[in-house]
């Protein structure tokens, strides 16, 4: 009995040897056929199909993407402006000839170059020959504005987003009076200003000779220029043309700007009719005089301020004020819009420079505007003012 049971475990064993010998086997074949047909798939393989497919499922992302980002701009109201802006602050990254405060988005971007466009500038008659210059307060034209000072003249610069206040008058001798140690430079960010500068109300007498403005991009047929999109250059020439302060028809206005944003597809009729065009561009390389600029505004275009935008600056809600109290009439409102994003200031633009200081920035968030801080000022009186500045009949 013992020795017929030990005969049939052995047995077995030879029978499970052999079926595993037959399924492994099975399996390696099944595995060289898989593999042949594979080879086969390869030695079969259409690269002009393939390569057809890949442009087509890239095209079909990029459109998808191009459809949102006109998604996102459509509630704006010049969505053609956006597409525009955002081109040319992605290539000044991608290129690397934007300068700090970056990334550029949502600000007047700063350029390499800046300095040498300042410079060309400082060259030109129209330069030479005024006495009162207005300049925005935004990074690229802090070199214009030591130009200003430099050059004895006066430097009319708003304050930030006129929500603090309007505009504020430099005159670098009637500085140096003060304190003879202060330089040129200590007078030409949004802190000296504050620190040195006289702030004017909407009544006081002021005649702004040239203009200069930033740009994110510019046409040089017709000197159409697209901002950073908040139009802020617009309601400044606005009011100082409604105010007396200069004349629309005669007043030139230049702006400073990379060659690289020297544009030609800003579309011709497709201005809004507050939009203020330049006479000049110049560039690190060369100045263009615009042969064909578009007409210029005159005052203010109340039917065009939303709601939203007249709460965000007070000097209009005074002026506003001032004009229906005056003539007792009830001046128009426009209709509400969504208000364009803005670029935000503080630490991250700290973090920003120090890392520009080895080269190209890393574009994560949108941080923002120009290198200006907001400030509180508080009204000072200066009789040394060249801009005739007269106290306001309360």
């Amino acid at each position: 009995m013992k020795l017929a049971l030990i005969l049939l475990f052995v047995f077995l064993r030879l029978v499970s040897g052999f079926l595993s010998e037959v399924i492994k086997s099975t399996s390696t074949s099944e595995a060289f056929e898989r593999s042949s047909l594979k080879m086969k798939d390869l030695s079969i393989f259409d690269e002009e199909a393939y390569e057809a497919d890949r442009l087509s499922k890239d095209q079909k992302a990029m459109d998808e993407m191009k459809e949102k980002s006109e998604a996102e701009f459509a509630s704006l109201r010049t969505p053609w402006k956006w597409i525009i802006r955002k081109r040319i602050w992605d290539m000044m990254e991608e290129k690397n000839i934007a300068r700090f405060p970056r990334p550029v988005h949502h600000r007047i971007p700063n350029f390499v170059g800046a300095e040498a466009a300042a410079n060309r500038l400082s060259s030109l008659k129209e330069f030479e020959m005024a006495k009162c210059v207005k300049v925005n307060p935004d990074t690229p034209q802090r070199p214009v504005r030591h130009a200003v000072l430099e050059s004895g003249k006066t430097l009319l610069t708003p304050q930030p987003r006129l929500r603090t206040g309007f505009f504020s008058t430099l005159q670098i001798e009637s500085v140096k009076s003060k304190d003879s140690n202060i330089r040129v430079k200590d007078c030409t960010n949004s802190k000296g200003v504050v620190k040195f500068g006289t702030p004017i109300t909407l009544n006081d007498e002021c005649t702004v000779d040239l203009v200069v403005v930033g740009s994110t991009a510019v046409c040089p047929n017709t000197g159409a220029r697209v901002g950073k999109g908040e139009g802020f250059a617009e309601l400044e020439w606005g009011i100082l043309s409604l105010q007396g302060n200069l004349d629309a028809e005669t007043t030139l206005v230049v702006t400073t700007v990379h060659d690289e944003q020297v544009v030609s597809d800003i579309p011709p009729g497709k201005l809004t009719k507050h939009d203020v065009p330049v006479d000049i561009i110049v560039t690190p390389t060369r100045v263009i005089r615009v042969p064909n600029r578009a007409p210029k505004p005159s005052g203010v275009f109340w039917d065009l301020l939303s709601p939203q935008k007249l709460a965000q600056i007070r000097v209009l809600r005074q002026l506003k004020k001032e004009i229906e109290e005056k003539d007792n009439i009830l001046l128009p409102s426009g209709p509400d819009e969504t208000l364009p994003p803005t670029a935000s200031r503080g630490k991250s633009d700290k973090k920003n420079k120090m890392e520009n200081l080895g080269g190209k920035a890393t574009v994560a968030s949108i941080p923002g505007e120009s290198q200006v801080e907001m400030h509180p000022l508080t009204m000072m009186e200066n009789n040394d003012s060249k801009c005739n500045q007269k106290q306001v009949n309360d």
